[in-house]
């Protein structure tokens, strides 16, 4: 990390978290950003439902919710980036203060409720956008108000399909009331067959949480097997607060960071287990190194997304867990990533 970006990343934390998430992004927008190239190897170039990647570590969605940095983010060493959550109609999303560190646990709440411009605001940006070699996907979210939430996140993939390299259906954000009870097998499969209808060629995955017990696992494995979808991204935040020492452990909201490692890395491993390796997995949850990175490949995961790091470690981090990711796998011997895909599964069972 550069001594400026150091001094940045401290000044930031001294401001209210959400200005600070503004800032950073209007720094990203300046011509004194940092641009990276993403760096890649034979090892750690790869594929993933019919995506090709640089390197596997992508940007999870949240960061930029509005697609207002796409173009600096993909010049930032991330081999894939996700923009949104996106809703059919602009929403403000709950009362502010609505974003907390949690320094002492390496972590954030949130209980943003999917505030964003709105799918034509976003998708228009995204139309715009000069297409390169990194992957950029939409995170689609549905309405706060919504009466039928199933087609909300249709009716955004059909705007957003011909401007985006894959979409994420979120069914799985614990900030929008009865939004997770989508994840439940009846429900799962409408979300699911809805959005599939109008996807066209583009990949669609599936973000779950990760408070689910190994039968609801097992339900939306199978679900996600049958509908045919590309993959599935695990997982989003938890409503868990065990173990925090942090002053704002108790406010309401999903919370991300270190303490979402475990948690999510179990619940990737059982989903590896339940599609028998079959369903390329998206592993996302508390990745602040390159052995975090590492960990979630090895239990079963293709490829990894980062967000609540770079609070604390900075956007070069990103680089420097690519970097350490490809040491690793050579060290063990692993030619490509894909051959060490699942390999410590069951270590997390």
């Amino acid at each position: 990390m550069s001594r400026v970006e150091r001094l940045a990343l401290l000044a930031l934390r001294q401001i209210d978290p959400e200005v600070a998430h503004g800032l950073a992004l209007r720094a990203l927008k300046t011509p004194f950003a940092p641009r990276q190239e993403p760096f890649t190897s034979p090892r750690l170039a790869c594929e993933i439902a019919g995506l090709k990647l640089e390197n596997p570590i992508g940007l999870a969605a949240g960061f930029d919710k509005n697609a207002e940095a796409v173009g600096p983010l993909t010049e930032s060493g991330f081999g894939f980036i996700e923009v949104g959550a996106a809703t059919p109609r602009p929403q403000e999303g709950n009362p502010k203060p609505r974003l907390y560190r949690l320094t002492k646990d390496r972590a954030a709440i949130n209980r943003f409720c999917f505030n964003n411009e709105g799918m034509e605001a976003i998708v228009e940006r995204l139309a715009q956008r000069e297409k390169g070699k990194v992957p950029v996907g939409l995170n689609l979210g549905a309405n706060k108000d919504s009466a039928d939430k199933a087609r909300d996140f249709a009716e955004v993939l059909r705007l957003a399909a011909p401007h985006v390299d894959f979409a994420t259906v979120n069914v799985s954000s614990p900030n929008t009331e009865k939004l997770r009870d989508l994840q439940g097998k009846e429900a799962l499969r409408a979300v699911l067959t809805a959005v599939t209808d109008v996807r066209g060629e583009v990949p669609v995955f599936l973000k779950i949480a990760p408070d689910l017990s190994d039968p609801e696992i097992a339900e939306i494995a199978a679900v996600a097997v049958e509908t045919g979808i590309a993959g599935i991204v695990a997982t989003n935040t938890t409503l868990a607060r065990e173990g925090l020492k942090s002053r704002h452990r108790d406010q309401a909201g999903g919370l991300s960071g270190r303490p979402l490692f475990v948690p999510s890395t179990r619940v990737l491993a059982r989903l590896y287990k339940e599609t028998s390796g079959a369903l390329p997995l998206i592993g996302v949850g508390g990745v602040s190194s390159a052995a975090d990175a590492y960990a979630k490949i090895k239990a079963g995961a293709s490829a990894v997304q980062l967000y609540t790091a770079m609070v604390y470690l900075g956007i070069s981090s990103v680089d420097r867990i690519v970097r350490g990711l490809d040491e690793m796998l050579a060290h063990d011997g692993f030619e490509t990533l894909d051959s060490a895909v699942g390999t410590g599964v069951e270590d997390w069972l």
